[in-house]
């Protein structure tokens, strides 16, 4: 998907959310435990019931790979059932030396044909730059994440002062452009995502965090807005994981639309 295709989508449906599709199977309503991909029949409730709010969503692959072929037979019919127009985000977190990502990146673009993958940038531009050779296919690199463990090595400063998370920044921004480079800016860390912004101000951020972890939608949007809205929200226990009875994808369509229409506000009071 181009980002021009992005953007009409985000003005299309007056949303930026992207749903996440962590889906385990302690946690799915008990009735579907009795089909025969019970992982398959809850994404494909959620989708049915958020398509309409949402243009991107997030299967965190851990939670398919863990399953072995199954899981990414799961995986697989998942991301082929997804709306053509929604954006795919494989969040798998990958990142080797240069043979290696090419390998990773032909699973998740030329395989399962999702639209971007999640990349860490700790081995540098040659575990990168393997996944930015396909055409309107995206990297979403960590740049600034929410968990504890970000502490102990992204805030660390160098002689000049300036944190490490920066300084990935900064040099990762050489190695792609605007349309085939996001970034992971968690939504707890609010002034962070401003500091971001500052480095890479045309980029489009995928922002987790905003709901069961606490993030404040508002706040994400005043500090990471770009011209182009820049920000694609993720929310994955709020929504998939309202109800886990019977009634799920109604409560899954409510907590979506709820989002939406905070997004819809958002986007009308930025005129875009």
């Amino acid at each position: 998907m181009t980002r021009q295709e992005l953007v009409a989508q985000i003005r299309s449906k007056k949303s930026f959310l992207c749903v996440g599709l962590d889906t385990d199977l302690s946690k799915i309503p008990a009735h579907l435990l009795e089909t025969e991909d019970p992982i398959f029949e809850f994404n494909k409730a959620i989708i049915d019931a958020t398509k309409d709010f949402c243009v991107a969503y997030k299967p965190n692959i851990a939670f398919y790979e863990c399953y072995g072929p199954k899981g990414w037979e799961s995986l697989q019919k998942t991301i082929d059932y997804i709306p053509k127009n929604i954006f795919t985000i494989a969040d798998a977190k990958r990142g080797d030396i240069g043979n290696t990502s090419s390998y990773y990146a032909k699973t998740f673009f030329d395989y399962l044909k999702c639209d971007s993958v999640t990349v860490a940038p700790y081995m540098g531009e040659d575990s990168v730059t393997p996944f930015l050779e396909f055409d309107n296919k995206w990297v979403i690199l960590l740049a600034l994440t929410s968990n504890k463990g970000a502490l102990d090595f992204q805030m660390i400063k160098d002689e000049k002062g300036e944190e490490l998370f920066k300084h990935v920044l900064r040099k990762s921004a050489e190695w792609g452009t605007k349309d085939n480079l996001m970034y992971v800016v968690g939504a707890t860390r609010a002034e962070g995502i401003g500091e971001v912004r500052k480095l890479v101000p045309d980029h489009f951020f995928l922002v987790p965090g905003v709901g069961a972890q606490g993030g404040s939608l508002q706040d994400v949007s005043n500090f990471g807005w770009n011209d182009d809205c820049g920000l694609l929200v993720n929310s994955s226990r709020g929504i998939i994981y309202a109800s886990n009875g019977l009634d799920f994808a109604e409560r899954a369509a409510e907590e979506a639309k709820k989002l939406q229409e905070e997004m819809a506000a958002i986007l009308l009071e930025k005129g875009f």
